[in-house]
């Protein structure tokens, strides 16, 4: 299952990335209603500075997290974990006391040059699992995602029932005392023997693409990833401009919402994925996954009651199957000392959909809400974000065929 002594590291890190995603998710139900008090504006006026928000973040993300990966090969996962937790408890500070728009600009740059978490906590896990139980044991991080979610959401929604800005204040904590727990309780995972000179032309984001590209079983299932992360946009993005647009849902209701997003989430990482990818195989997971994110989408974008909603998320959820599975095929194809590169190549490329995602998402959401509009269809960004899975799971499938 897990490499000697890994059971207890494999713990320290899902611990590290739960009380991470917790203080993400207790932000996203207020944030619309932060970003609009702070422009004087409506929802739909805030969904465009909310994609120019993550432009912003991912763009950073995108130039520094090859970076992140190669730091992270040469020097241990440890310490470059701890500075991106940190960056990101700076990151939330500025969103609590920002007394304009730009200043949330300016804690995301921050958190975007620090680099997400996940791309050193994958490498991490990697460290310590076995090839043939890798796919379950990324599933954690899945765990984490929907345990964060669960908890996150529904501690914002009912934080900013007070006030707006008491979420923030609380992510900023619930990151500055991760990276304190990180300091004392984190061991290293990466051995020195597999440790390996620091390459400047591998730490650019062009050249981690291109490292991707020698290997043939995963530059195709790379690019399916990239669509997967663009379409998933629409509702990372969207969800709670579209739901208190369109049925005029509180902060609290949105919590909620999210919530049950963490739980099935963690239901289908957690125990789901230990059962469906041993039986199924890998492959049968990740196309059959990314076929049933299409329909939740679909079903997202012509939902016409409020409960639909919460409904709907059960098939979105179950496609999450593909996530795991595509990240553990893909690792098994590279060698134990490029892990690190490895997963900063893929965050590089999740980057990249998300520094033009939101943009699209949050973009056609306010020009099929705003007045004017040639019609009003608040689920335009689910619809896109359709299509874009569809062709995910035809070029997985391709990708197969072909290696």
């Amino acid at each position: 299952m897990i490499k000697p002594k890994g059971q207890a590291a494999l713990g320290f890190i899902f611990v590290t990335l739960l009380v991470d995603v917790m203080g993400f998710g207790i932000i996203i139900p207020v944030l619309p209603k932060l970003i609009a008090h702070l422009i004087h504006g409506s929802i739909s006026d805030a969904a465009p500075y909310a994609g120019l928000l993550a432009f912003a973040y991912a763009t950073m993300q995108f130039f520094c997290s090859p970076i992140i990966g190669n730091l992270s090969d040469k020097f241990g996962r440890r310490p470059v974990l701890l500075s991106s937790l940190f960056g990101f408890g700076i990151d939330y500070l500025f969103l609590a006391f920002a007394p304009t728009i730009w200043w949330l600009f300016v804690g995301r740059i921050i958190a975007g040059i620090t680099g997400a978490s996940f791309t050193t906590a994958s490498a991490y896990i990697a460290d310590i699992s076995t090839p043939e139980k890798r796919a379950a044991n990324f599933g954690l991080v899945g765990v984490a995602f929907g345990l964060g979610f669960i908890l996150g959401p529904a501690i914002g929604g009912v934080l900013g029932t007070y006030n707006v800005r008491y979420p923030f204040l609380a992510s900023a904590a619930l990151a500055l005392l991760n990276v304190a727990y990180g300091y004392f309780i984190l061991p290293e995972s990466l051995s020195k023997e597999n440790r390996r000179p620091l390459d400047l032309k591998r730490c650019s984001p062009w050249g981690s693409l291109i490292q991707l590209s020698k290997y043939k079983a995963v530059i195709g299932l790379a690019f399916s990833l990239f669509l997967v992360y663009f379409a998933v946009q629409s509702v990372q993005s969207v969800w709670t401009f579209f739901t208190i647009e369109k049925f005029h849902w509180t902060n609290a209701t949105v919590g909620w919402s999210l919530a049950l997003v963490g739980l099935l989430v963690a239901a289908v990482q957690g125990g789901l994925i230990r059962v469906i990818i041993p039986k199924i195989g890998q492959e049968r997971s990740i196309w059959i996954g990314l076929l049933l994110y299409t329909a939740g989408l679909i079903l997202f974008a012509f939902a016409s009651k409020s409960w639909m909603m919460f409904a709907f998320l059960v098939p979105y959820c179950l496609g999450g199957i593909a996530g795991p599975a595509l990240q553990g095929y893909m690792s098994n194809h590279v060698p134990a000392n490029e892990q690190g590169e490895l997963q900063g190549g893929l965050t590089s490329l999740v980057s990249l959909s998300t520094i033009f995602g939101p943009l699209v998402m949050t973009w056609s959401f306010h020009y099929f809400t705003k007045p004017g509009a040639p019609f009003q269809f608040a689920g335009a960004p689910f619809v896109i974000g359709a299509v874009l899975m569809l062709a995910s799971a035809l070029l997985a499938i391709r990708s197969f065929k072909r290696n």
